[in-house]
């Protein structure tokens, strides 16, 4: 008898004092509703998600796609245009450049003509000048000869 009070006391003695059988039933009843609610509210989030996905895929998907080569077609047309008029207004820059420069280089011609012309004429002048004097002294030459001659023939 004495033993069965023992084995009734050691009963009652861990069932008041060690807490491990009931901790261990309440940890796996929290675990098993926590592990169940949990897991439909991922499989609800995941659902979601995979309904998501499919309408971005079927839908929104080729819509931006569609949107975003038009856009694009769009842009390079636009591009293609204005690099079309940036070389044609390089070109008329250098046209006008070149004109610019023919002009410069036709005036620079003109007035290097114009002074070659005035040297030509002041060398004319200093000739005709040169050559007067050579006629004057020819001349005056001649009449010293007539003269002499002159004294000569009277003789």
């Amino acid at each position: 008898m004495m033993e069965k009070i023992v084995k009734d006391v050691g009963d009652i003695q861990s069932r008041l004092i060690d807490h491990r059988p009931v901790l261990q039933g309440e940890i796996r009843y929290f675990l098993r509703e926590f592990e169940e609610k949990r897991a439909f509210r991922e499989c609800r989030l995941l659902e979601k998600l995979n309904k998501m996905i499919s309408d971005t895929n079927d839908h929104d998907l080729p819509q931006c796609t569609d949107s975003m080569h038009n856009k694009l077609c769009d842009a390079l047309t636009r591009l293609e245009a204005a690099n079309h008029m940036t070389q044609r207004i390089q070109q008329r820059e250098q046209a006008a450049e070149q004109s610019t420069h023919l002009q410069v280089c036709e005036e620079r011609r003109r007035q290097d003509w114009e002074e070659f012309l005035k040297e030509q004429s002041r060398l004319k002048e200093e000739v005709d000048e040169e050559h007067a004097k050579a006629v004057g002294r020819l001349s005056a030459q001649y009449d010293e000869m007539k003269k002499d001659l002159v004294k000569t023939s009277s003789f």
